[in-house]
């Protein structure tokens, strides 16, 4: 294939986060070759613009001519047009050009306000936008205030506030001739259950997720109460007939200067390289998110986005306020198939119920009892393999608490008649000395991480079945039993305050400990190996106490 090019139209910021200037720097993140005609001057930075010098509309025009009268052009995009004779222009000069044939890709973002509440479009301009230059766009790309005062303009005053008022704002906008709209909902306070409540109502609806946290990570939630609703953003695309709703965990940032800017380059550069629509702008939307997300502050405003984040690939994301643990969350989502069959093993479902075998249960505690035993030397060749003291001490506070753990399980033996010498003499299963063995050979092995990898685990995924029976058991006419159930204090100590308490520190150990020694693909890998490797050895556990009732 031939050098993909896109065409920014758009004006010029001297602080380089928005404009031109992050047009470029978009389309060359994609891999295509960025060229532009520029508008107007900026003299602008991160805390406001403070003048604007716009360019005559007639250079503008033979800007556009220069670029496609040499240069094979295969997306075009549009950002600040300033006033009605440049828009006029533009329109004129791509008509011109492509007179008898069809204008490439052409994604028009209808820029009228700055971030810091400058205006940046002629209220005259507005009109000739809508007539001229939208029905010639195959997407437009307003943000909230933007289809406010696109709406207005033609008599349709509509306050957009929810994802509601987004889905129907987008239905109105398309009447204006372009292909299709996506409106961004960055500046729209939403959430989950207002998402949920409109699916309910709309099941024409796609969504497309990116970076929320699925099924059976509850240790990964940073409020575990009923009632919490983290914030996400929404963008609504709506083509043709369809609606799609593209969402994401919303972001603490004040790295956003050029976002509008961004993600239109991005999503020319997209349908630049071949991608149809919807998958142009769901990966734009994901290449701005990380923009964002991984932006070091910049100026003392509003910083502009990293667009080169994809140039220094990580593998593991960076911490970040709303996704802290996103080391943990890559290896359950990268293993989930496994994870969902252990948190949700028949095992687990029967004790949530209370109809668990008790030789099954006693089988399990038995052989638990056991693999502590494992687990605990497993953790003194981690302290042994330690070089620093707050290591060291961790490793033997975890000893200390798997004593302890011996001790409670001789105490819930005993409650279901198994004496400690019965404990301490029934043999081992298969399935525990298979799991000690691997446990004990991770640490001897000399690899830190990969015996974390092996210890967490267990400390993990019980966590995690605690958090997930007793979300189970709030549930409306939950299939979950707490009266009169011979299990509920197993349930009671896994999701209790000190359990989840050991989970947090194990959480924080392994995402520091990854954060602070970034591995290559193929060590990750081995990692991985690992971690899935105990998530069958745990839920063997399982089989293994099912198999003895």
């Amino acid at each position: 294939m031939s050098v993909r090019s896109a065409l920014a139209i758009a004006g010029s910021d001297s602080s380089a986060g928005a404009g031109i200037q992050a047009d470029l720097k978009t389309i060359a993140a994609h891999g295509c070759y960025g060229t532009s005609a520029i508008t107007a001057l900026t003299s602008q930075n991160t805390t406001g613009v403070q003048a604007i010098h716009p360019v005559p509309a007639e250079f503008v025009a033979k800007q556009i001519h220069s670029v496609l009268d040499d240069i094979e052009t295969h997306a075009i995009k549009t950002g600040m047009l300033y006033d009605a004779d440049i828009v006029h222009a533009v329109v004129t000069a791509l008509r011109t050009h492509y007179a008898g044939g069809t204008i490439p890709h052409l994604v028009c973002d209808p820029v009228s306000v700055s971030t810091s509440g400058h205006s940046l479009l002629d209220p005259q301009a507005v009109q000739v936008l809508v007539d001229e230059l939208f029905p010639l766009a195959e997407l437009i790309t307003p943000n909230k205030s933007e289809a406010e005062l696109l709406l207005s303009h033609v008599g349709m005053p509509y306050q957009i506030s929810n994802v509601r008022d987004m889905v129907v704002a987008v239905g109105n906008l398309l009447r204006y001739g372009s292909k299709a709209v996506l409106l961004k909902g960055g500046h729209v306070t939403t959430s989950m259950s207002d998402v949920k409540q409109l699916l309910r109502e709309r099941a024409d609806i796609e969504v497309v997720p990116y970076g929320l946290l699925s099924e059976n990570m509850e240790i990964l939630q940073l409020v575990e109460t009923e009632e919490s609703d983290p914030g996400i953003v929404v963008d609504v695309l709506r083509q043709g007939r369809e609606t799609t709703l593209f969402i994401r965990p919303q972001l603490d940032s004040g790295s956003t200067h050029g976002t509008g800017c961004t993600l239109s380059s991005a999503i020319a550069s997209q349908l630049a390289r071949g991608s149809d629509l919807k998958e142009a702008v769901k990966n734009a939307v994901v290449y701005t998110y990380l923009g964002i997300q991984t932006a070091d502050p910049v100026g003392h405003g509003h910083g502009p986005l990293n667009h080169f984040h994809a140039l220094v690939p990580k593998i593991i994301p960076r911490p970040t306020q709303q996704n802290p643990h996103p080391f943990t969350q890559l290896l359950i989502q990268g293993n989930a198939s496994e994870w969902k069959e252990y948190v949700e093993h028949d095992f687990v479902k029967l004790l949530g119920r209370g109809t668990l075998p008790v030789k099954a249960f006693v089988h399990f505690i038995v052989q638990d009892y056991h693999y502590l035993k494992y687990y605990a030397r497993a953790y003194g060749l981690l302290a042994a393999k330690s070089t620093s003291f707050e290591a060291i001490g961790s490793a033997t506070q975890t000893i200390i608490n798997v004593i302890n753990e011996l001790d409670t399980h001789k105490s819930l033996c005993e409650s279901f008649g198994v004496t400690t010498e019965r404990l301490e003499n029934t043999a081992e299963a298969p399935a525990t000395t298979a799991y000690g063995a691997y446990l004990l050979d991770m640490g001897l092995q000399g690899d830190t991480m990969k015996l974390l990898m092996a210890l967490l685990a267990c400390l993990l995924g019980y966590g995690e079945v605690g958090l997930w029976l007793r979300k189970q058991a709030s549930l409306p006419r939950s299939w979950v039993v707490l009266d009169g159930n011979p299990y509920a204090k197993w349930m009671e100590d896994y999701s209790g305050a000190h359990y989840q308490g050991a989970v947090k520190l194990g959480l924080e150990l392994i995402e520091a400990r990854a954060a602070a020694d970034p591995p290559s693909q193929a060590r990750f890998a081995e990692w991985k190996e690992v971690w899935e490797r105990c998530t069958r050895l745990e839920k063997g556990f399982w089989d293994a106490a099912m198999a003895a009732a």
